[in-house]
């Protein structure tokens, strides 16, 4: 039989062991019980923490998003601007009076106009 030729070449096979190998502590034993359940109940704190700390990181990845976002908008909106200012600028620099223009009142738009966020 197959069986008996592998004994033969590999000789008597080993006893079979569970997944962390034979155990020489009684698993009854107190000391033994007492350190599974303080091993058990750190292992649960560690993925709680774990668990936690990857909702808070969602949580900042989450409002720096939002943040960046109202930045972004911020930015386009104070190019818009800085763009209309440069060809309003040009404008009233050359002395030309640019239909794009038309319409508005340049000498009120260079008043200084007080700052509201102060």
């Amino acid at each position: 039989m197959i069986l008996d030729d592998v004994k033969d070449y590999f000789g008597d096979m080993p006893p079979k062991r569970g997944r962390r190998g034979v155990s020489d502590v009684d698993e009854d034993d107190d000391d033994y019980r007492r350190k599974r359940d303080r091993n058990n109940e750190a292992v649960k704190k560690s993925r709680f923490k774990s668990k936690q700390k990857t909702q808070e990181t969602f949580t900042r990845v989450s409002n720096l998003k939002a943040e960046n976002q109202v930045l972004e908008d911020r930015v386009k909106t104070l190019t818009k601007e800085l763009q209309f200012l440069k060809e309003l600028f040009l404008a009233h620099a050359s002395n030309t009076q640019n239909s794009k223009f038309d319409g508005i009142d340049l000498q009120k738009l260079l008043e200084d106009i007080p700052d509201e966020k102060k």
